[in-house]
Order: C-alpha cells, then sequence, then structure tokens
C-alpha cells in the first residue's frame, strides 16, 4: 500500500514542473460556513489542475526503454492535459484518448501541450478500453489518471504543502472520482498528523465510492451523469479504494445543483474560476453535508479550473436558479387590453426585472378569452421569489414555477 515515503520521494521529482500553489483564507466562505476556511488552490496549477502531479512522478519512473516506446492515457480532460505536458518536458511521445464528450477546451489544451490527441467513446471507461489496446498494440506504457501508485504518490504532494502552510488545519476536504487524489493527500496527512479528519466528496451521479463503503466492497457503476466530469468515474481504483476504506474518515455526495451553486460562490464571491470537480470540497462545506466545530480549520481541495466555456454558461444559470435568482414561471391572463400591462405593474412593484417574457393565444389547454405568458425573471434571492409569487397569488393570478 501507498506510504508516506513514496510522497516525499515524488515530491523532489514534480519540484521542478508542478507548483506549489497558494493556501488562500477566505473570510467570505469562512462567514457563511462558521469554520475557518483555506481554499487549496489547485485551480491555479500549471496545466489547471492537480493532475501534473501525478502524470510528471509516474512518467519520472519510467525506464529508458519506456521512455523510447513512449505512453498512452486515457482521460476526461485533466490528467490528459498533465501527461501531455509532463511527457513532453521528458521528451516522451504521448497518446491520450478521450471521450467523445470531452469539453473542447481540454481536448485542444492536450493537443496544445504535445499529445496527440485521440477521441473515442462515451465516458471515461470507454476510453480507456481504447487507451489499453493501444498500450497493447504499440507496446507504450499505460499512465493510469488514478489507479497507480506513482500517479497516487504525485497527487500526495498537495497533503504535504497543505501540513507546511497550514500546520493548525483539522479538516482536509477532497474530490474523489478514481481516488488517486484523496489516496495520496489521506497517505501524507495521515501520516505526518493522524488527527487531521480527511474527508472525501463525489458527486450524486457518480457515487461509486460511497456506495461501495456502504456496501464493503469496490462497486461498479452501471453508468455516471454529472456535470462534474473530472470526477465522472464509475468505479474506485483496485489500488485507491484499499487506501481509502483505511485512511479516509468520511465519503459525501452532492447534487448538481449544490455543485452549480459552489461554482457561482466561487466566481462571484471568490473571485476565482473553479471546475465542477473542484467545487464538490466548497459545496459539501457550504451545504453542511458533513459535521464540523465552529471556526474548525478547515481547507478544502479545489482540485481544477478547467471548465468548459458552454459548459459554464449552463452551470451559472443552474446556480443562479438554486440561489433564488432567476426563476422561470408562467400564469394565464384574461386576453382583454391592459391585462399584461397589469401584471408588469406587479413585477415593477416587486423590483423584478424581466429577461424575456413570451405571449400565447393559441395553447389549446387554455380558455379561448386567456392567453398564456411565461416569464424569465432575474430576482434577488429566495425570499423575493416568495414575495413575488405571494403577491401574484393575492391578485388572483394562478402561477407555475418552471425553475
Amino acid at each position: 500500500m501507498l506510504e508516506l515515503d513514496d510522497v516525499l520521494a515524488a515530491q523532489d521529482r514534480v519540484a521542478d514542473v508542478a507548483r506549489h500553489t497558494p493556501l488562500d483564507y477566505t473570510h467570505t466562505f469562512s462567514s457563511m460556513s462558521g469554520a475557518e476556511v483555506h481554499m487549496k488552490l489547485e485551480n491555479f496549477q500549471r496545466t489547471g489542475s492537480f493532475k501534473i502531479r501525478g502524470a510528471t512522478n509516474r512518467i519520472r519512473t519510467l525506464t529508458d526503454a519506456e521512455q523510447d516506446a513512449g505512453v498512452v492515457t486515457a482521460s476526461a480532460g485533466n490528467h490528459a492535459q498533465g501527461v501531455a505536458l509532463a511527457a513532453t518536458r521528458s521528451g516522451v511521445d504521448a497518446k491520450v484518448v478521450m471521450p467523445e464528450t470531452a469539453p473542447i477546451s481540454k481536448v485542444k489544451a492536450t493537443r496544445a501541450y504535445g499529445a496527440e490527441v485521440l477521441l473515442h467513446g462515451v465516458d471515461y471507461n470507454e476510453a480507456q478500453d481504447e487507451a489499453h489496446e493501444l498500450e497493447e498494440a504499440e507496446g507504450r506504457t499505460y499512465v493510469h489518471a488514478f489507479d497507480d501508485e506513482d500517479v497516487m504518490a504525485g497527487q500526495g504532494t498537495i497533503g504535504l504543502e497543505i501540513l507546511d502552510d497550514l500546520p493548525e488545519v483539522e479538516t482536509v476536504v477532497v474530490p474523489i472520482g478514481g481516488g488517486g487524489l484523496i489516496s495520496g493527500i489521506a497517505t501524507a496527512v495521515k501520516a505526518r498528523k493522524p488527527d487531521v479528519r480527511v474527508v472525501g466528496v463525489q458527486a450524486e451521479g457518480a457515487s461509486s465510492v460511497a456506495d461501495s463503503l456502504k456496501k464493503g466492497e469496490r462497486q461498479t457503476l452501471g453508468s455516471v451523469d454529472t456535470i462534474a466530469d473530472g470526477i465522472a468515474v464509475r468505479s474506485a481504483g483496485a489500488n485507491t479504494f484499499p487506501v481509502i476504506r483505511e485512511r479516509v474518515d468520511e465519503v459525501v455526495t452532492v447534487s448538481d445543483g449544490e455543485i452549480a451553486k459552489a461554482v457561482v460562490y466561487l466566481l462571484e464571491r471568490g473571485k476565482t474560476m473553479v471546475e465542477g470537480a473542484g467545487a464538490v470540497p466548497l459545496a459539501a462545506l457550504l451545504e453542511g453535508k458533513f459535521v464540523y466545530e465552529e471556526d474548525e480549520v478547515i481547507a478544502p481541495v479545489l482540485s481544477g479550473g478547467n471548465m468548459d466555456l458552454n459548459l459554464l454558461t449552463t452551470v451559472v444559470m443552474r446556480g443562479l436558479v438554486d440561489q433564488g435568482r432567476y426563476v422561470k414561471l408562467r400564469t394565464v391572463l384574461k386576453d382583454r387590453p391592459g391585462a399584461l400591462e397589469d401584471l408588469l405593474e406587479i413585477l415593477t412593484e416587486e423590483r423584478t426585472n424581466i429577461y424575456a417574457i413570451q405571449h400565447d393565444r393559441t395553447n389549446r389547454d387554455i380558455a379561448m378569452n386567456a392567453a398564456e405568458v411565461e416569464l424569465d425573471l432575474e430576482t434577488r434571492g429566495e425570499e423575493h421569489v416568495a414575495g413575488l409569487l405571494d403577491r401574484m397569488e393575492a391578485a388572483g393570478y394562478e402561477v407555475e414555477l418552471l425553475v
């Protein structure tokens, strides 16, 4: 099993490539949670993700013959970029298989770092199968995204940095996909300071580790469904799961809505871009998914910032909906002059901003002398939305909240 000496050796190997990223105290999220929150900003890492650490450590353990043959890997994006840059820095040829659904920004970035990219399969597991075929056919070394002790050790260097920068830390909160990141961090943290708690967080739609811990053995999901593409993995690794079971104190899950809300908070209040997978530790903290003491010193690991811009639009809008700052509603008006103006007067008095309005007389589900209206509204929070709905219903409108 992975040990502290492995992580210490990795720290020396990756020191000239991986940045020692900031551990930033945040007054905003400390105030919101009641804890003392220090964010480990791996979104500021080279390639925008922690993955460069594990990839560099693995490639620097290759023999001369393995370097000459080249490497191959499968990844949804961040590990791909890490392998591409690490291989280029070491003069090693790299092929990367990415799912066909991988964000285009990550595909382009991986190619820009020097790797040949092949798109195959609907998710990470299908891409991995193709990569293993290339491994056998071309004699390349497969660099696993998480289920490799050298990769795990490289990721564990984050744990060493947290302990060096924040000796008083009490809880470290870490995203979990396949488990490489949390295995490495937990190994480093527990070896140095056994009393520090390590909490793992998964997306509800990709909760293989949480399910496995409940059932007492490693489980493989039939499919995964989450906006946090960086942790959309069907199963923990054969090497990572025993480490998680032994050294991680608790694993919790968060919904996509809670992830989106955290992304918006980080953009708006934290002034930093974090992808869905990187936002899950903060989501778990702000949503109270695990118990902690007032003023407890907590370090959420924001593991990456490579958010596809097309997805970002959707995530931000979902986050605004969950905060009560954007609503879509439907109601029915009498089809007479001034009816729409009466409704708009209520919206104006309630200081609601209209993004869009659709007025439809043709819907067969309403009376002949009526018109259906759908409204997209900017609102100021859940209390504002509740007050607006009360005001409309008091005025005689039947309101259906669409989002």
